[in-house]
């Protein structure tokens, strides 16, 4: 009983034993399968993982090919359709060229059809003249015919002797007032004997009297020294710390009026100082010349001028036209050529050389003969300058004809230079008697109450009376008293002539 229950107690145990062994083995392999399944699946999931990221990278590349492909077939069917609207555009524009062509056709079919209406007409007419004069011969003799072909051909000569003597007159009469405007302008141009102060002298201010005396000398021969190193002439008077440089070449009067200055600030005037400043003044304003040659030409951007032509240039600097510096006057001049030539599609550079160049002949010596366009145009022509150039420097005043358009333009653009408003100074007195003589003119026309001259005499305003003059009558006064001014007068510009004719009426209510 012992022995048996040992053994079934024995077999008891072992088969617990065994059974929780084979329980811990099933556990930890379950266990270990559990997690060789967690792992196997995270395994699945990367490469699925992976896989999608590859297969959207691949479906992106593959969208991202078909959008370029449709986006370069979208770009070539729009150039396809611009090509095709260009064409038709070309199409279009042919058409319409062919149409306007035909209809210049059809004008010019219908203009010949109406002139060849008119020949017949005429032709006819002629005709009709014919038989009628050769009815008329049939009845005369011949001695009655003689006579009437002698009396026609007697008619015809006539008038046609009037015609030729008329054109002969006018043109002699053109040729003489031409002959007489070149000498007159040679004269005045070139000799410049104009007694005005205001071209022709130069003031220097003193520090007081005494230095009068200095700048005389002893017995003159210090005021004598200066005249002959300067070729100017001092005039000395009684006006208080004042001395008069005189000189009708104004590059003389710059350099004496230079000199003089630093004499007096220096002190020492006599013989020597007075040469030793004098060569010094002088190389200033040749220094000053010079400069303002370069600076007209640069303004402009003008090249390849010759250095005699720059160097007169810079003298037109010291040299004016009615208060209008000539060398501001002819770099505007050349602006203005430019701007014009421009616009009519010529060479604008070929115009601006000759518009700068077209008073060249003002700074040029006055020993030389002719009047400045002349002179001007045979010294660019002896440096260089082309031929057209030269002749629009030459016909500028018209003196000679014009071969080229570009004569016209400078002529045209010294004109607007000239008269424009502020270009050029008068004198008071000339001012207020060009105002009277333009108002007293108006008053001569019957009918006329009042006028008045206003913007500095470009407008004239003539106030009539409304009981003799009509609305019709006061347009025809306006024709005639612009007729009168353009055939009496001289003045600058334009002159406006404005007629006013006003009638009121007046009544009160009591």
């Amino acid at each position: 009983m012992d022995v048996t229950s040992s053994v079934i107690l024995a077999l008891v145990g072992g088969f617990v034993v065994a059974y929780s062994f084979t329980r811990l083995v099933t556990r930890h392999a379950r266990n270990r399968a559990k997690a060789d399944a967690e792992s196997i699946v995270e395994l699945a999931k990367r490469e699925a993982e992976v896989s999608g990221k590859e297969m959207q990278s691949r479906l992106q590349l593959d969208m991202d090919e078909k959008r370029s492909d449709l986006e370069r077939e979208a770009k070539q069917m729009e150039m396809e359709i611009e090509v095709k609207l260009n064409e038709i555009r070309s199409h279009e524009e042919s058409l319409a060229a062919l149409d306007h062509e035909l209809r210049l056709r059809e004008k010019n079919i219908e203009d010949g059809l109406e002139e060849v209406k008119a020949s017949k007409r005429s032709f006819e007419e002629m005709s009709a003249n014919v038989r009628h004069t050769m009815a008329n011969l049939a009845s005369m003799d011949v001695e009655e015919i003689k006579r009437e072909l002698q009396q026609q051909v007697k008619v015809e000569c006539n008038d046609e002797l009037l015609r030729i003597r008329k054109d002969i007159l006018e043109r002699s009469e053109t040729d003489l007032t031409r002959q007489a405007n070149r000498t007159l302008l040679a004269t005045m141009q070139r000799i410049a004997s104009k007694p005005n102060s205001e071209i022709s002298a130069t003031v220097v201010q003193l520090p007081n009297d005494d230095m009068k005396g200095r700048i005389i000398g002893r017995e003159g021969r210090n005021i004598k020294c200066f005249e002959t190193a300067t070729g100017t002439t001092l005039l000395i008077d009684e006006s208080p710390r004042m001395v008069l440089i005189s000189s009708f070449d104004p590059v003389r009067r710059e350099i004496a009026k230079n000199a003089l200055e630093r004499l007096v600030r220096d002190g020492r005037i006599h013989p020597a100082t007075i040469e030793e400043f004098v060569i010094e003044s002088r190389s200033d304003v040749d220094k000053i010349v010079e400069n303002a040659g370069d600076a007209a030409i640069s303004q402009l951007k003008i090249s390849r001028l010759h250095p005699e032509i720059i160097t007169l240039l810079g003298k037109l600097k010291f040299r004016t036209s009615y208060s209008q510096n000539v060398l501001e006057h002819s770099v505007e001049v050349g602006l203005l050529c430019s701007i014009i030539a421009s616009e009519l599609g010529l060479d604008p550079n070929v115009a601006k050389r000759a518009g700068l160049l077209h008073d060249l002949g003002k700074a040029i010596d006055g020993e030389y003969e002719g009047s400045h366009a002349a002179v001007g145009a045979d010294f660019v022509k002896a440096r260089g300058e082309n031929d057209v150039v030269v002749n629009a420097i030459a016909a500028h005043h018209e003196e000679v004809p014009a071969e080229s358009l570009y004569a016209g333009v400078v002529i045209l653009a010294d004109t607007i230079s000239a008269v424009r408003p502020g270009a050029r100074a008068e004198s008071i007195a000339a001012y207020i008697d060009r105002l009277k003589t333009l108002e007293n003119l108006a008053h001569t026309f019957p009918g006329v109450k009042s006028a008045y001259a206003i913007q500095a005499g470009r407008e004239v305003r003539v106030v009539v009376d409304p009981e003799s003059i009509s609305d019709l009558e006061a347009k025809s006064l306006s024709r005639e008293m612009r007729q009168r001014i353009e055939d009496e007068l001289e003045y600058p510009s334009t002159i406006r002539v404005t007629i006013i004719r006003e009638q009121r009426f007046t009544d009160t209510a009591k």
